[in-house]
């Protein structure tokens, strides 16, 4: 057996034994998640090291403990709750130089950590542009620093993102170049007055569409110059969404991306979407990114920096996978939507998908805006805190801030990540592996929904014959609703003269007269 064969049949959780793992970002969608598989798949890790800040008046211990009762750990909890005590929150803050740690706790990390998950990042599209640095780009230098004082360091895995370049149609599993110094936009961002650098910040982003798309993309020249002197991975995931099937069915603990647009959609608050209806968008299962993210710690542990000094790529996206439209989204939502209908809808659910300005801007003016202001003031009315206006902003800084991604198709090459999964041994595959071939994705969004209604609304989904019945009454309210705006314009246009001059105007195209000089 050559030395590649005999790697890849290496049982992955037999790599993990044993040693000590340190996660940046462990406590957001992601991380959560893989923690979880961490300690469910890999039972003898030794350690998990995760960087936590206090939050709200809150300790890293209680915030800790809080994360580990959500139902994402449920199977853990009754199978094997001892597996918490493997769990050591750490002080320290990516958004701090050096990441905030405390000499102690470095001193430990360096001694004992022999992986690394670099996940933390600030998704936000509209974050300032010092801010953005000094999270993704600023904390990936920090974490490369650390990993660099390891001496036993055999696996450090970036995760990125598919579109850190946005401003290609293709994009490759390759490390890409770029002409930014990142050590000099790190400095700028020390040394620049902050409303300067906010002046300059569309001008200096160039071709990419926002901060954190740029940042990120820095932040990959960070790992690609370090990786000269540290087993380096960059993971690279599309837009990560609810669970396929691990530890649980549609898991999900955020309104970004689909599943928002389902839950807006099935409330009846978004009825207008700015998107290409034909535009396909890449989604990934998040336990697929993870169990994807944990095979590739463990093929860049196979080789130490010397046999093998490149940096490993992976795109993890659903190109030669599943893709599906915008159109065909809202289409899936709509009809799980009336299949399994959300509580206390405002509306019956209808989108509309424009990618025209005007009419997008007339449509939000009309559907969002003005319902909103009378739901608002009927509200006021009766004594309650008005709140759909508020919303309303929100649902339109967002689509506006995802309108370069719903407008726009990209395609990932993906083979390196399928070779990942179709190379795995019989007996890795059972924990870490995924049949895409068999997704179903209407099936995958019906499940993403449901559970919306349990992780996200914590609504009771035994009792869906009273959603179903006020769903149906929205139903004839809305028929109702238009029957009348229809009756109403036609008394409006029959007032004003409206209809007759329209009359007159089609009896002159059939007699033609209309053409007669």
């Amino acid at each position: 057996m050559s030395k590649e064969e005999a790697d890849s049949s290496m049982l992955i959780p037999k790599f993990y034994a044993g040693r000590s793992i340190f996660i940046t970002g462990g406590t957001g969608f992601l991380g959560k998640v893989l923690v979880e598989k961490i300690l469910r798949s890999c039972p003898e890790v030794r350690e998990i090291f995760l960087l936590m800040r206090p939050k709200k008046e809150m300790s890293i211990d209680n915030r800790l403990r809080k994360m580990l009762s959500l139902p994402l750990f449920d199977k853990l909890r009754e199978e094997r709750p001892s597996c918490f005590e493997k769990l050591i929150p750490v002080r320290g803050d990516v958004t701090q130089e050096g990441l905030g740690l405390p000499p102690v706790e470095r001193r430990v990390i360096i001694e004992r950590v022999s992986i690394i998950f670099h996940v933390a990042a600030n998704v936000r599209f509209d974050d300032k542009l010092k801010d953005a640095i000094f999270v993704n780009l600023r904390s990936t230098r920090d974490v490369c620093i650390l990993a660099g004082s390891m001496k036993n360091l055999i696996s450090l895995v970036h995760v990125s993102s598919t579109y850190a370049h946005a401003d290609k149609p293709h994009v490759e599993e390759i490390a890409y170049e770029a002409n930014i110094d990142w050590k000099k936009v790190i400095k700028m961002a020390e040394t620049v007055d902050e409303h300067i650098l906010n002046t300059f910040s569309s001008k200096y982003l160039g071709a990419m569409p926002n901060t954190y798309t740029f940042t990120k993309r820095l932040a990959e020249l960070v790992i690609s110059d370090y990786a000269k002197v540290l087993p380096s991975v960059i993971f690279r995931p599309s837009i990560v969404i609810s669970s396929f099937e691990e530890p649980v069915r549609g898991w999900i603990d955020n309104f970004n991306g689909p599943v928002g647009m389902m839950v807006g959609g099935g409330k009846g608050v978004l009825r207008a979407v700015f998107a290409d209806k034909k535009a396909s968008s890449d989604y990934m299962p998040v336990d697929m990114a993870i169990k994807t993210m944990m095979i590739a710690a463990w093929k860049r542990g196979m080789k130490t920096v010397t046999e093998d000094p490149d940096v490993y790529v992976y795109n993890c996206a659903s190109n030669n996978i599943k893709s599906i439209s915008m159109e065909e989204l809202i289409a899936i939502g709509l009809y799980y939507n009336e299949r399994i209908p959300l509580d206390g809808i405002i509306w019956h659910p209808a989108v509309t998908i424009t990618r025209c300005r005007v009419y997008y801007y007339l449509l939000v003016l009309l559907t969002h805006l003005l319902p909103a202001v009378l739901i608002d003031g009927l509200l006021k009315l009766s004594g309650r805190k008005p709140m759909l206006v508020r919303l309303q902003r929100k649902v339109y800084i967002s689509n506006m801030a995802l309108s370069y991604f719903t407008t726009n198709d990209w395609s990932f090459s993906n083979e390196k990540l399928l070779k990942l999964l179709n190379d795995l041994s019989p007996e890795n595959a059972k924990d870490f592996g995924f049949v895409y071939e068999n997704f179903d994705i209407p099936e995958f969004f019906k499940n993403c929904l449901y559970a919306s209604k349990m992780y996200l609304l914590h609504e009771d989904v035994t009792q869906l014959d009273k959603s179903k019945a006020h769903f149906n009454r929205m139903l004839w309210v809305d028929r109702i609703f238009k029957v009348w705006l229809l009756a109403v314009t036609y008394w409006i246009m029959y007032a004003t003269g409206g209809l007759a001059y329209i009359n007159n105007v089609v009896k002159s195209i059939i007699d033609g007269s209309m053409f007669v000089e």
